[in-house]
C-alpha cells in the first residue's frame, strides 16, 4: 500500500491574506526581517555540529531515549498510529527519516559533554540543503507555527491600518538598519542575497509599523491592570522544594519524616540520597490534572506524594506569591494575552491559516 503523498515545501501554503498565499520561505524570511531568526538558526547550527561530532566520535546513541522523545511528540500531537504520524509529516513535506534525524540531532546536542562551536554561517548565505534541514527543525519543534502566527498578526494589522504613517515607516527602517548593522546603501545587496526586492522590504516595514502602532495602543497601564485582576490565580507563583523518590513507600516515609519528625526536605534528601531541587512555577503552568492539589495550599504545606515517571515526588510549598505588576514574568504573560486576544480576532477577519492551529506568537 503506497504511503501518503509528500508535499513539496515550495507548494506548502501556511496561510493566506486575501488572494496572497504565504509559504515557509515567506514566514521564515519575515522572521529574519524582524530579527527573530538568528537565535533559532544558531541553535540549529549547534545541533547540526553536535550530530556531526557524535558521528565522528562514533558515539553510541541511546535508542530508548530517542524513541521515548519521539513517542512523547506523537502523544502531544495525537498521532496514535505510525500511519497517522507518516500522514502528518507528509502534509508538511517531511518523511519518517526527517522525523528520526530530528530527535537524533537533539539527543546528540544534549548528550555531548564538550563545548560545541559550529561553523558561523549566516542564514542568507546558507546552502539550500541546510535551509531545508532548518525548515524541518522549525516544523518539528513548533517554531514554524509560532512564526506563522507572528506573520498573520502583522498581515492583519496592515489590513486594518489602511493608511501608512511615514514617520512610523522611517522609524521601522532605522530599527532594521541598526539591528542588522548595515547602512541604507547596503540594503540592495542584502536583499539580493536573500532573493528579495525593495517591494518586499517596503511591505515588511509597513506591516511592522502597523503592528507596532496597534501593539503600543494596547499595552497601556490600565489594560495591564485589568488583565492582572482577572488573572490573579493563573499567575500566582509557587516556590517549592521537591524530592524525587523511587517508590510510594519511600515517599510516604519521607513525608512522615518531614511532617512528624520535623526534618527539612533537604535533610531527608541527603539522608536518603534522593535527588533534591527547588522549583518556581506559575499556577497556569501546572498540568491541568493536578492543579486541584495547589488550590488551597499554604506556605509550609507538604503535599501528598505524586507519581512522576517511574517514581514519585514529594513537594513542599515554600512561598505562594500573588502576581505583581512589576514582576517581569507576569508582565510578559499579561502583555502576550492582550496581544494574542486582539490580534487573533483581527487575524480571523483578514487572514486564514491553512496549516496548523493558533499558537502564541511569543
Amino acid at each position: 500500500m503506497p504511503g501518503p503523498e509528500l508535499v513539496s515545501h515550495d507548494d506548502l501554503i501556511l496561510c493566506t491574506c486575501g488572494s496572497q498565499e504565504y509559504r515557509p520561505r515567506d514566514v521564515i524570511e519575515a522572521a529574519l526581517f524582524r530579527g527573530e531568526l538568528n537565535a533559532k538558526w544558531n541553535e540549529f547550527l549547534r545541533r547540526v555540529e553536535a550530530q556531526r561530532r557524535a558521528d565522528e566520535l562514533d558515539m553510541e546513541l541511546d535508542e530508548l531515549a530517542i524513541a521515548t522523545a519521539a513517542e512523547a511528540f506523537r502523544y502531544e500531537h495525537e498521532l496514535i498510529t505510525a500511519e497517522e504520524t507518516e500522514a502528518w509529516l507528509a502534509t508538511r513535506g517531511l518523511t519518517i527519516d526527517d522525523f528520526t534525524e530530528y530527535f537524533m540531532r537533539r539527543y546528540s546536542a544534549d548528550s555531548l559533554n564538550e563545548n560545541i562551536v559550529p561553523e558561523q554561517i549566516e542564514y542568507i548565505s546558507a546552502t539550500s540543503g541546510l535551509r531545508e534541514l532548518f525548515l524541518a527543525e522549525l516544523i518539528l519543534c513548533g517554531e514554524l507555527d509560532r512564526m506563522t502566527t507572528a506573520l498573520l498578526f502583522r498581515l492583519a494589522a496592515r489590513c486594518a491600518e489602511k493608511d501608512s504613517n511615514s514617520d512610523a515607516i522611517t522609524v521601522e527602517e532605522q530599527i532594521f538598519f541598526d539591528r542588522n548593522k548595515i547602512k541604507p546603501v547596503q540594503l540592495p545587496n542584502w536583499l539580493k542575497q536573500l532573493g528579495r526586492d525593495s517591494k518586499w522590504f517596503d511591505e515588511m516595514v509597513a506591516m511592522e509599523a502597523a503592528f507596532r502602532r496597534r501593539r503600543d495602543a494596547l499595552l497601556v497601564p490600565q489594560a495591564r491592570q485589568r488583565e492582572l485582576s482577572a488573572l490573579r490565580l493563573p499567575l500566582t507563583r509557587f516556590e517549592t522544594e521537591v524530592i524525587e523518590l523511587e517508590s510510594h513507600d519511600a515517599a510516604q516515609e519521607a513525608l512522615f519524616c518531614v511532617r512528624e519528625d520535623g526534618m527539612s526536605m533537604e535533610e531527608v534528601a541527603i539522608e536518603g540520597r534522593y535527588p533534591y531541587r527547588r522549583i518556581d512555577f506559575l499556577f497556569e503552568d501546572i498540568p491541568s490534572d493536578i492543579q486541584q492539589r495547589f488550590l488551597s495550599v499554604a506556605p509550609g504545606d507538604v503535599l501528598e506524594p505524586a507519581a512522576r515517571g517511574d517514581g514519585f515526588e514529594l513537594c513542599r510549598i515554600i512561598k505562594k506569591i500573588e502576581p505583581q505588576a512589576d514582576d517581569p514574568t507576569v508582565r510578559l504573560r499579561i502583555e502576550q494575552r492582550l496581544l494574542d486576544r486582539h490580534f487573533s480576532e483581527l487575524a480571523s477577519k483578514y487572514t486564514q491559516r491553512r496549516l496548523g492551529a493558533f499558537t502564541s506568537a511569543e
